[in-house]
């Protein structure tokens, strides 16, 4: 079992329909057909949202977002329509909420990889491929790729594990012609942001991206892009492939999580507990660094 720890009642605001609650995002429809993207302060790990939020999270989350969109708005499309609050939301919702064009979107995770780690290195392990991709012979925990790959996933719901499925599959899935263009995409995007990031003293390891097509021709990326949610960002002075490397990310909290301190076991059917606030300030800090050094601008 697992999920939502404590699942969240959506708000109700004039004028909006909720639609979804995920482990970060709430999604709502407005009076003329857009969606409400909210990016909440909420916190997964091990497929549990768990009871304990971070603050700014969900703001740094949108803010990264929408620089990123910027910086790739001339390899593709994004669904952004408008920053403004919606009329009636919540104070609380600025900074953290997008107006976004709805899309039919795919069933598919688009990553990309430009290092082994994670899940692909679990079955590099094992048969020296990931999604079905042949890799060279003695490569370990953070070795760069000859070539930065696609290797694609099922969409999970929340509380479940997205599975890492073959190009085949996604064509099959999708057909040949959309499978090629969203590697096409994915490939094209994680290359910017990897030289962008390494420009600025990060390795972006690996990414996952979400695409739609507006009036079933036009291909749009959604959902959020190149943040610590959705990416593995390693300081580059630190790299020493051999092991887990240090992270932008979820690392205090999962270290946390399987610690003794924790008292928590990971295969059991029960909710994670709260994390302690050490745990809530140190992970808060590592996201506004993120920010703050691909950005180059100040959180405030």
């Amino acid at each position: 079992m697992s999920g939502f720890a404590e699942k969240p009642e959506p708000l109700q605001v004039p004028g909006l329909v909720h639609l979804h609650t995920g482990k970060v995002r709430d999604l709502y429809q407005n009076e003329a057909g857009d969606l409400v993207m909210v990016a909440s302060d909420r916190m997964s790990a091990y497929d549990w949202v768990l009871p304990s939020e971070i603050p700014d999270k969900g703001r740094i989350l949108t803010q990264l977002s929408l620089w990123w969109f910027d910086q790739i708005a001339d390899l593709i499309p994004n669904h952004v329509l408008s920053t403004e609050l919606p009329p009636g939301a919540p104070a609380d919702w600025a900074g953290r909420a997008l107006i976004c064009k709805s899309l039919q979107m795919l069933p598919v995770e688009c990553v990309a990889r430009g290092y082994l780690t994670g899940s692909g290195l679990v079955e590099y392990k094992e048969t020296r491929t990931v999604c079905g991709l042949a890799l060279p012979e003695g490569l370990v925990d953070g070795s760069e790729l000859p070539a930065p790959i696609f290797t694609p996933a099922t969409k999970a719901a929340v509380g479940e594990h997205d599975e890492n499925v073959s190009y085949e599959e996604v064509a099959r899935q999708v057909g040949a012609d959309t499978a090629a263009q969203l590697r096409q995409a994915t490939l094209a995007v994680y290359a910017r942001g990897r030289d962008i990031a390494r420009d600025r003293g990060i390795i972006l390891a690996d990414t996952k991206f979400e695409f739609g097509f507006e009036n079933n021709e036009t291909l749009v990326l959604a959902d959020e892009v190149l943040t610590p949610d959705s990416s593995r960002f390693w300081p580059a002075d630190e790299w020493e492939p051999g092991h887990a490397q240090p992270s932008y990310d979820k690392q205090f909290v999962r270290d946390w999580l399987t610690s003794p301190e924790s008292g928590w076991d990971r295969k059991s059917e029960q909710p994670p507990p709260p994390l302690p606030q050490q745990v809530v300030d140190a992970t808060r800090a590592k996201y506004v660094e993120a920010y703050e050094r691909l950005t180059g601008t100040t959180w405030s």
